[in-house]
């Protein structure tokens, strides 16, 4: 586990290969294994895994997300506020974000490149996803993440030096 986690990196270009359905159910499954606050599980999710759809989408999120264009697979993780814990509702954005986490570990370990592209708080992106696919005013967009197999040769031999000591304190500030 510690090398898919010291070892995922930001996968931008794909191959052609197609993505199973075994394979996105086990990503999507990842994503719904991670904890949310009183297990509320206010997520859902949107999969892409037709062209036309990856390709509106990603023109929906902005230029970061061009790369979707590409992908063989895209997930849209939005947040269903009628599932939010009802005291700290705002919990709903760490949740998807969680659920996200564990889909970009799963696809590392899967041999999947992803990508993360952020969406929500940014509503311009939120309103044109939101509008793409119809969403009810309860269903927010959070962040969409595009997989398919690397072709990448260049990010994936480098070394990530991840380790910053000067970024932890012990007891005390």
């Amino acid at each position: 586990m510690l090398n898919t986690i010291y070892e995922r990196k930001s996968v931008r270009k794909y191959t052609d290969q197609k993505i199973d359905a075994e394979t996105i159910e086990k990503i999507l499954k990842a994503g719904m294994s991670g904890p949310t606050a009183v297990n509320a599980r206010p997520w859902c999710f949107i999969v892409l895994n037709e062209q036309e759809m990856l390709e509106k989408s990603a023109d929906a999120n902005g230029r970061a997300a061009q790369c979707l264009k590409q992908a063989k697979l895209g997930i849209l993780i939005c947040g269903d506020l009628q599932r939010a814990f009802s005291r700290a509702p705002e919990y709903w954005v760490v949740d998807c974000a969680i659920a996200g986490q564990n889909m970009v570990l799963a696809a590392q370990s899967l041999g999947l490149g992803s990508v993360w592209l952020g969406t929500w708080p940014q509503m311009d992106k939120v309103e044109r996803q939101r509008e793409l696919f119809n969403l009810p005013e309860t269903i927010v967009p959070h962040s969409l993440i595009a997989f398919g197999y690397p072709d990448d040769e260049v990010s994936a031999n480098k070394e990530k030096n991840i380790w910053e000591e000067d970024r932890v304190h012990y007891n005390k500030w």
